[in-house]
């Protein structure tokens, strides 16, 4: 008898899937933290991240007890900061509606912010071996060539046939979703790429239509293409006589939300009467510095950055949300990354 999708990965996995990560660990803290870190960000570049964070959060009840602040500035650097707001409002979620327990039903678990329903059927299948599928990047792609589904995978219509094929193939045995669910992610993340495929090494290559049809560079189908949207901003380095940095809180939702950043303005021309206005600061400008690209996942920012010196005091017109930074307190705070590569520059 042929064994089954799920017994040819649950085997493959034995020898040769990822035993080592300081996450295959059954609690549900270290398990969610890292699930949330790896959303859109690579293994390599989560492991220090983990580590640091774990270190300053030891469990759940720790991390709803910090300031955002604190969270906010072990994830600078790691992008995608609403992961990290939503990652503290959930910890507090957990202690306040849950007592302190992650819960063991998916459904329960995709309550809590930040969290859908691959991520929160990849906890319950890691901490609790809960029979439930999981889809996140890497299981779409093994199963769109695996049973050679057309379509983009963020399309509605697919990604529900692909939730239907998921299910269908779970292992029969709860006890071994642990192993299945992590068997899907490593052959996906290092078997089944993006591109050049080892099919030669895949327990899947012989019964996989992209396989079997020639059609593994094709399949998933391609996002649609759209234009990126170009923005542009000039960031503004005021510093005062001791060298300091003056930086403002961003506001707590869109980009960059909760994090401290350099004062922006539309043009350079505007510098002057921003400063006065709203931090109530007479500034001279100097030259605008080289431009940096930061790119996003929706559009390109073209940063420019002007250095100014203050030169005396103005009226402010409403409370200020500046505070001075030194670089080192800049560092250490929560601020975006192409703050950090200004910083490193200037």
């Amino acid at each position: 008898m042929t064994p089954s999708f799920a017994e040819r990965l649950i085997a493959w996995h034995a020898s040769h899937g990822r035993h080592d990560l300081p996450w295959q660990v059954s609690d549900p803290y270290r398990v969610w933290l890292s699930e949330i870190m790896l959303q859109q960000t690579q293994v390599t570049t989560v492991l220090s991240y983990y580590a640091r964070f774990l270190e300053r959060f030891p469990d759940v009840a720790a991390l709803a007890a910090a300031p955002q602040d604190d969270v906010l500035a072990l994830w600078s650097g790691l992008g995608y900061y609403s992961r990290a707001r939503n990652l503290h409002a959930a910890a507090r979620m957990v202690m306040e509606r849950f007592g302190g327990t992650f819960p063991r039903d998916p459904a329960a678990l995709a309550e809590l912010p930040g969290i859908g329903r691959s991520t929160a059927a990849a906890v319950a299948a890691f901490s609790f071996a809960v029979r439930t599928p999981i889809l996140d990047g890497n299981v779409k792609r093994v199963l769109t060539r695996w049973a050679g589904i057309d379509g983009f995978p963020g399309e509605r219509a697919v990604e529900q046939r692909l939730w239907r094929l998921a299910a269908e193939l779970l292992p029969a045995d709860a006890a071994a979703m642990p192993a299945y669910t992590q068997a899907q992610m490593d052959l996906g993340a290092t078997v089944c790429t993006p591109r050049k495929p080892a099919c030669m090494a895949c327990p899947l290559a012989d019964d996989c239509a992209a396989r079997r049809e020639g059609r593994q560079h094709e399949l998933p189908t391609p996002k649609p293409k759209k234009t990126v949207p170009e923005r542009s901003t000039v960031m503004l380095l005021i510093a005062d006589d001791a060298g300091r940095l003056l930086l403002e809180q961003r506001p707590p939702t869109g980009i960059w939300g909760g994090l401290w950043s350099l004062p922006e303005v539309p043009t350079t021309l505007e510098a002057e009467a921003a400063a006065r206005t709203r931090f109530g600061l007479e500034i001279d400008p100097g030259a605008a510095g080289a431009e940096l690209v930061h790119v996003f996942t929706h559009f390109r920012l073209t940063i420019t950055p002007l250095p100014a010196r203050v030169s005396g005091h103005a009226p402010v017109l409403r409370e200020s949300a500046g505070r001075w930074f030194s670089r080192a307190e800049a560092l250490a705070a929560g601020i975006p990354t192409p703050l950090r590569k200004l910083l490193a520059r200037a």
